[in-house]
C-alpha cells in the first residue's frame, strides 16, 4: 500500500537523499503478509496406512521418483521413509545453454510397534510405494511370577 500513497505527499523524514529505495524495501518487507513459501501439504508426499490383523500396509505415493532415491530405515518401532531428489535439466539450443538444479527431501515417519523386521518387505511400482511390515505376535495370557 505504501506505494498507492500520491508522489506529491511525501514523509519529511524520507526525503533524505539515497534512501527511497531502502525506505520501500522495507514497506514491501513489512507490509507483505509473513510467508516462508512452503506449505506442509505439496512438501511430503501422500501415506495411507492400513492395519490388518497380522500385518501393516503402508502405500506412499511418489510419482517420478527412483528407487535409488527412497531411503527406509526401522529403528524403535518406527517407519521412516525419506526421499532425497537431485535433478539437473540441461537444454542445449543454439549458442544458448540453460540449466536448472533442483533439490528436494522429504520424510515421513511412523510409529508401528514391534514388528518381524527381518520379515519386511517393500516394492516401488508405477509411482506408489508399498510396504508390508508383518507384526509380532503378541503374547497372549498370564505368567505367574513368584516371589522370594
Amino acid at each position: 500500500m505504501a506505494k498507492l500513497v500520491p508522489f506529491n505527499r511525501r514523509n519529511p523524514i524520507r526525503q533524505v537523499g539515497g534512501f527511497e529505495d531502502f525506505y520501500n524495501m522495507l514497506d514491501d518487507f513489512f507490509n507483505e503478509p509473513i510467508s516462508t513459501g512452503r506449505n506442509l501439504r505439496h512438501d511430503t508426499f501422500k501415506l495411507d496406512i492400513e492395519e490388518k490383523d497380522n500385518e501393516y500396509v503402508i502405500e506412499a505415493e511418489l510419482p517420478g521418483v527412483k528407487k535409488e532415491e527412497i531411503n527406509l530405515e526401522l529403528k524403535d518401532g518406527r517407519l521412516c521413509i525419506s526421499i532425497e531428489r537431485e535433478e539437473n535439466e540441461e537444454i542445449k539450443e543454439k549458442n544458448y545453454l540453460h540449466k536448472e538444479r533442483r533439490y528436494s527431501s522429504m520424510s515421513r515417519s511412523i510409529y508401528l510397534g514391534d514388528t518381524k523386521e527381518e520379515e519386511i518387505n517393500a516394492k516401488l511400482e508405477d509411482g506408489v510405494l508399498c510396504i508390508k511390515v508383518p507384526k509380532k505376535e503378541e503374547i497372549e495370557g498370564t505368567k505367574s511370577i513368584p516371589i522370594e
